[in-house]
């Protein structure tokens, strides 16, 4: 049975006042939405199940290019306004089964109250997406989603398949031994991968997977999952790609894209810090050819020493991902191997003391992120640390598999995600925010505006 069933999106949304009262939303065997006719649409964010409508600022029309989703196993759950109840809704007004329905938002959109439902007995395990509330009102659907970052370059309607796959073939022609594209061709066309298919399409940031290794067992690892409870998003490398072919991908990337990024650590791959000599190499060779483009790491920040190697050998910027800046939360998500929470923090040091730009890759979990402790624990590590900029990602897991996993206490009602960006920005004024890893000459100027651009991660 396919755990999920995928709807399709919405056209564009247009500027309307915000939504009066969106109604609950529920799926039937064969995955025809419905609306209910007036049991209002719930959402949650670790607290009582919260209406949509009285969560306005926190509500957008379902962006372009969003999915919604049959939950499988999961009843809808929505709000009698009359009776000032919760009501679970188990069948339609025939009698038969219904299910919950979410919304996978479409990216540089940030979930800020997931899906209300009631699971039955012997539900399946949710894949790893992440699971909006959402609701129907005025002739469309709503969301709980904010846009956090302004850059189109995964919008999804900017990719012309044929145009990628014509790319694709050609890259291979040229180049027909490089393994680093023959991973990227299947990135770009198997997994549907954006980064990869701007690559093909020559704009914005190029992937570079090399590491078939990781030192975390993170709970939602969309290249991993040895238990099989449920299924990787994708299947990790099997074989690094030897440096010179890492290389030859970042230079072409670089040649023909103007402020280009590259980046290692992607979906497919493990932590790119295990793979020290490869990454010193490709980088060492990157720099001797251009001072050019922006080298980019996403990556787990577990091996200061490596991390601070990388920074010599030419590293401009770094993206680590978190679920957390507690230690306790971090860990049980993370299940690190051979490091800690200290060497985190060390690799992010690193970094800033070499003027090298460094961002979270934030895990965004309403009713987990948006707690006060964890915005006091944020608040802490940036002033540790030195990073300037979040972005706010959310954390694709079934959410009760998330939650089974955290420590006690860990779990309550949230701030929202206004009043969570608005705390940390009355402590660190210039805190960036965003969804994407930006180029040098962006950071370099959010910096000081009128600062020269720095040549080949120069500023140490």
């Amino acid at each position: 049975m396919t755990p999920l069933a995928r709807m399709g999106a919405t056209p564009p949304a247009r500027r309307n006042p915000a939504p009066a009262r969106p109604r609950l939303v529920y799926a039937d065997d064969a995955g025809a939405i419905r609306d209910h006719p007036h049991l209002l649409a719930l959402g949650d964010r670790g607290g009582e199940p919260l209406a949509l409508s009285a969560a306005a600022a926190e509500v957008m029309p379902l962006p372009r290019g969003s999915d919604l989703f049959m939950l499988p196993g999961r009843s809808a759950v929505g709000w009698d306004a009359e009776r000032r109840q919760v009501v679970t809704l188990t069948t339609d007004e025939d009698g038969r089964p219904v299910h919950a329905v979410a919304a996978f938002l479409a990216p540089a959109h940030t979930c800020t109250l997931l899906a209300a439902y009631h699971t039955r007995p012997g539900a399946p395990t949710l894949p790893l997406f992440s699971y909006s509330a959402v609701g129907f009102a005025r002739g469309r659907y709503w969301a709980a989603g904010r846009r956090v970052d302004p850059d189109r370059r995964q919008d999804p309607w900017r990719f012309d398949r044929r145009a990628i796959e014509v790319s694709v073939a050609r890259h291979l022609r040229e180049a027909p031994a490089n393994r680093l594209l023959q991973q990227l061709r299947r990135c770009a066309l198997e997994y549907h991968c954006r980064a990869a298919q701007n690559f093909f399409l020559a704009r914005h940031e190029a992937p570079l997977p090399t590491s078939i290794a990781c030192n975390a067992r993170c709970l939602g690892c969309i290249s991993l999952q040895a238990d099989g409870s449920f299924k990787a998003a994708h299947d990790r490398l099997n074989e690094p790609p030897p440096a010179g072919d890492v290389a030859a991908v970042a230079l072409a990337h670089i040649r023909r894209v103007p402020h280009a990024v590259v980046s290692f650590g992607q979906g497919c791959e493990g932590e790119p810090l295990l793979m020290r000599a490869l990454l010193k190499e490709a980088i060492q060779r990157i720099r001797a050819a251009t001072p050019e483009g922006t080298i980019n790491l996403n990556t787990n920040a577990s091996l200061p020493d490596v991390v601070e190697e990388l920074a010599l050998a030419g590293l401009d910027s770094m993206r680590v991902s978190l679920n957390s800046a507690r230690p306790q939360l971090y860990e049980a998500y993370y299940r690190p191997r051979g490091y800690g929470w200290p060497d985190v923090v060390a690799s992010m040091l690193r970094m800033t003391r070499r003027g090298r730009f460094v961002s979270l890759n934030l895990l965004y979990f309403p009713g987990v992120t948006d707690r006060p402790a964890e915005v006091d624990a944020l608040v802490g590590l940036i002033a540790e640390t030195g990073l300037e900029m979040i972005q706010l990602r959310n954390l694709n897991i079934d959410p009760e598999l998330y939650r089974e996993s955290l420590p006690p206490g860990t779990l309550g009602p949230g701030l929202g995600l206004e009043a969570f960006l608005r705390s940390l920005q009355a402590c660190h004024p210039r805190l960036r925010f965003g969804y994407f890893n930006p180029p040098r000459e962006r950071y370099l100027a959010w910096r000081d505006p009128g600062a020269a651009r720095a040549p080949g991660g120069s500023t140490a």
